[in-house]
């Protein structure tokens, strides 16, 4: 493992102090967890490049990435909520 020193702002690192000691983990695993989490959300360079890139989208329970495919209902209901027509 590499060690290396990081700042956050006051209120941030309270708030992370807090997660770590509601779920009796370490602020250093809470603060691994939390970048394997983030990377999830992006794109891998070398993959982007290798692959055809689509536009992730984010959900709002996480940022894991959702395929867009799997909204249109949700879309429909508000579409039909705003105008009282169906997306045909």
């Amino acid at each position: 493992m590499t060690r290396t020193q990081v700042q956050f702002p006051d209120p941030l690192y309270e708030r992370l102090k807090k997660v770590a000691a509601r779920r009796d983990w370490s602020l250093a695993e809470v603060l691994r967890r939390a970048a394997e989490a983030y990377l999830l959300t992006i794109a891998d360079e070398e993959e982007s490049e290798a692959q055809n890139w689509t536009l992730p989208v984010l959900k709002p329970s996480g940022g894991l990435i959702q395929d867009p495919a799997d909204v249109h209902a949700e879309a429909d209901g508000v579409l039909e909520k705003l105008t009282g027509a169906r997306r045909g």
